[in-house]
């Protein structure tokens, strides 16, 4: 059973990931994952390691100008700890020519609780909308 406290820290582990994403500190990622996390973007790329997710992010990808993640939910079992949450967020595209993008889709995590708090050992993001302006 997750406590309060434990669904405050859950909470705050999105807010870190959220600064982090868009203040480009791809450092901070080591609080939030961990070492052999898996990140995956549907349809796009599956990052194994956080050595991995930290390149990705800094050498492919695209950098929101605003992150936010809501409606975040939990779910228990006998074998892991599942958040689920929504998240919105505008790219900039610009530079590799693809214009500017928003982005709506679902965050679905499973979390550990280690000596150093709770990090993300899986994370998949599906977009479920995509909006274009040029």
């Amino acid at each position: 059973m997750l406590t309060l406290e434990d669904k405050l820290e859950l909470y705050e582990l999105n807010a870190r990931y959220v600064d982090a994403m868009d203040d480009c500190d791809w450092s901070a990622l080591s609080s939030i994952f961990t070492q052999d996390a898996i990140f995956e973007v549907v349809g796009l790329v599956t990052m194994n390691g956080l050595s991995e997710i930290q390149h990705f992010m800094a050498e492919e990808g695209r950098h929101p100008l605003a992150h936010l993640i809501t409606n975040t939910h939990f779910s228990i079992s006998s074998e892991k700890i599942e958040m689920r949450s929504r998240g919105i967020f505008p790219i900039d595209d610009t530079i590799k020519e693809a214009g500017h993008r928003v982005f709506y889709g679902s965050y679905y995590d499973s979390v550990v609780k280690q000596e150093v708090g709770w990090r993300i050992n899986h994370r998949i993001f599906s977009a479920k909308r995509i909006a274009y302006k040029d």
